[in-house]
């Protein structure tokens, strides 16, 4: 997705939600590099919590330990790509009407429109790609867009069928590393949600961070 508009300062939340929206992007769009399996690797979570997110960033930061690149690779492809399909189906579409492009995706294009973003010429896959809608969410949050236009851009089109996803690739076949990838995504997708929640609603229509 492209963007245009300079970045504000942001709050510590904001700068962290921005942050895993980033790193989810990443690790669906394609299989993590080597720079970024040893930054998994090194995360240490604080062990005087014992919530979802901490679970989940300890599994991740173990199953990066383990991984080899070339297995991540194979997880990947297995997973996302196959042999005509992969295991997964990483798109919205798929989850809310069994096809690819039906009117979910539609509606999607339309507010992509009104916001100003635009799939990348490289990028070949449909804009309800959960990598897609991550990075559209990262940029939301780091050009200052208000937690109006977050939450409406959220509740429509990824909460709806996110957290199904992320729980299928903890069970799919082939998930060794994933599995802790989805994981993270799906106690985020919690968090999220719950933060929205706890938001007033004078700060919700102000459309201030």
């Amino acid at each position: 997705m492209n963007m245009i508009n300079a970045a504000p300062a942001l709050q510590e939340t904001d700068e962290l939600r921005a942050d895993i929206y980033a790193l989810l992007a990443s690790l669906l769009r394609k299989s993590p590099d080597q720079s970024l399996t040893d930054w998994l690797s090194d995360i240490e979570p604080d062990q005087d919590e014992d919530t979802p997110m901490t679970r989940a960033w300890s599994a991740l930061a173990l199953n990066a330990q383990h991984a080899q690149s070339t297995q991540l690779e194979d997880e990947y492809h297995h997973l996302f790509i196959g042999v005509g399909r992969g295991e997964l189906m990483p798109f919205g579409c798929w989850y809310l009407t069994g096809s690819l492009m039906e009117k979910p995706l539609v509606h999607l294009r339309e507010d992509l429109s009104v916001l100003g973003y635009e799939r990348q010429d490289q990028v070949k896959e449909p804009e309800d790609h959960i990598a897609a809608l991550c990075e559209v969410m990262s940029m939301l949050i780091t050009s200052g867009r208000g937690y109006e236009i977050q939450h409406q851009f959220w509740s429509k089109h990824i909460e709806s069928w996110s957290s199904r996803f992320f729980n299928d690739l903890q069970k799919a076949k082939n998930s060794v590393f994933y599995s802790a990838v989805g994981l993270l995504g799906e106690a985020f997708m919690q968090q999220e949600g719950n933060w929205f929640l706890q938001l007033s609603p004078a700060a919700l229509e102000s459309g201030k961070q």
